[in-house]
């Protein structure tokens, strides 16, 4: 089964780790009220009905209610009473109530940053976030950005966060992701402070700037005969970045007949698209299933296969992973090995296997719904354990100017050890 997904699309089909979260930590289901909006002067005006909605005559929100109007009636500066953020602080608590850390509902501001993390562009430090035993952990710094230039590692933990101009200085336990996005995120050139815990290390304090963040997708480079393909992410600018490297590869190989293969770094790819994992292991493989699907516990498993007619199907290819390597990432890995296409070099990855469905609704809210779990072609789940390489190879911490991973790599390639 082909899927068809875009930005420009209502729903979609989303594997990501990243910022893409939000809850509050209390809150009630709002499933009886009706919401609609009028303008007057351009401003909205709530109008709320309390009724219950079909088939929920036997729940009680009555004690909502109370509580509602309580706050309405007793609070002592009714200049903080925003209807409007008290009904998106019931929603999204409600949802938290699943206890999932990715099933969330995202306010405007918040959806508006999810379709930026997914477009490639956006204003803040360039950390891509996710949850190690619930908590806030560094999927991976972005290649260029303050985080990187500052230190910050994959598995760092993030345990508090200040930002003097904000006025805000917050431990971020019991926070969700969204939520840290919003305080990390800010200005160009204004300035936030994080302190940090790494194993080994213990805690440390990092001030960082805020820039413009740009993600490229794709980067190409060749090394003695060798291709050197680094994926970034699964966005909306991989199609098109992907192809062009993939044009700069088959020129490279008519002018040099002994071209020796690839190597496709997936390392810190925090994931992406579900239907991006498929284009690009459909690059690899002539056919066969690429990720499987499962929905209600084992009750129903669907499988996304080739799509395509790839035009790298034979290249000797190796693919480097680490801990900073999630969801649709780990699909093209973990699929390619399974198929026999490639061999994994480098470190396990991250383990995140659900896959979210997200819908943008009226006024510019959202929702992210677990749906399903990805599993690999063999039906194997990687979801909190990740995937081990062939080949463990880990990095030099004493010298970050060595890249023994991706020496192991030109050596396979170079040796033919395959």
């Amino acid at each position: 089964m082909k899927i068809r997904m875009t930005l420009s699309q209502v729903r979609k089909t989303i594997i990501i780790i990243s910022f893409l979260i939000v809850s509050f930590a209390s809150g009630f289901y709002l499933g009886q009220r009706k919401l609609s909006f009028s303008f007057e002067n351009a401003k909205p005006k709530l109008s709320i009905e309390r009724q219950l909605p079909p088939g929920k005559e036997d729940v009680s929100f009555s004690l909502f209610w109370q509580v509602w109007d309580k706050l309405e009636s007793n609070y002592l500066d009714k200049s903080k009473i925003d209807p409007q953020k008290m009904v998106y602080g019931a929603i999204t608590g409600m949802v938290s109530s699943l206890g999932d850390p990715y099933t969330v509902f995202l306010p405007p501001q918040e959806q508006k940053q999810s379709k930026e993390d997914l477009a490639g562009a956006f204003e803040g430090v360039g950390i891509q976030l996710g949850f190690k035993d619930s908590k806030v952990a560094v999927i991976a710094p972005l290649v260029g950005s303050p985080a990187e230039e500052a230190g910050i590692e994959s598995g760092d933990l993030i345990l508090r966060i200040k930002d003097e101009e904000k006025k805000v200085d917050k431990e971020t336990a019991g926070m969700n992701l969204s939520e840290v996005v919003s305080l990390i995120r800010g200005p160009q050139g204004s300035k936030v402070k994080l302190t940090m815990f790494r194993e080994g290390k213990g805690e440390f304090e990092v001030d960082l700037i805020r820039q413009k963040i740009v993600v490229k997708s794709v980067e190409i480079s060749f090394k003695d005969n060798i291709a050197y393909l680094k994926l970034l992410r699964f966005g909306e600018r991989t199609y098109q970045e992907w192809n062009e490297a993939v044009d700069q590869i088959l020129d490279f190989k008519v002018k040099n007949p002994d071209f020796k293969g690839i190597v496709l770094d997936l390392r810190n790819n925090p994931g992406g698209f579900l239907d991006g994992a498929v284009f690009i292991a459909s690059e690899f493989l002539k056919d066969g299933v690429v990720v499987k699907q499962e929905k209600s516990q084992g009750r129903e498993v669907e499988s996304f296969s080739v799509n395509r007619k790839g035009r790298l199907l034979s290249d000797p290819l190796v693919v480097l992973i680490n801990q900073g390597s999630a969801s649709a990432s780990e699909i093209v890995a973990g699929s390619l090995r399974e198929h026999g296409r490639a061999r994994l070099i480098g470190e396990k990855t991250f383990g995140k296997g659900t896959i979210q469905e997200a819908e943008e609704f009226s006024g510019g809210s959202g929702l992210h719904i677990t749906v399903a779990r990805w599993l690999l072609p063999s039906g194997g789940n990687i979801d909190k354990e990740g995937i081990k390489p062939d080949y463990e190879v880990k990095m030099d911490e004493k010298d970050q100017t060595k890249d023994p991973q991706f020496e192991k790599a030109l050596e396979i390639l170079t040796d033919r050890g395959y």
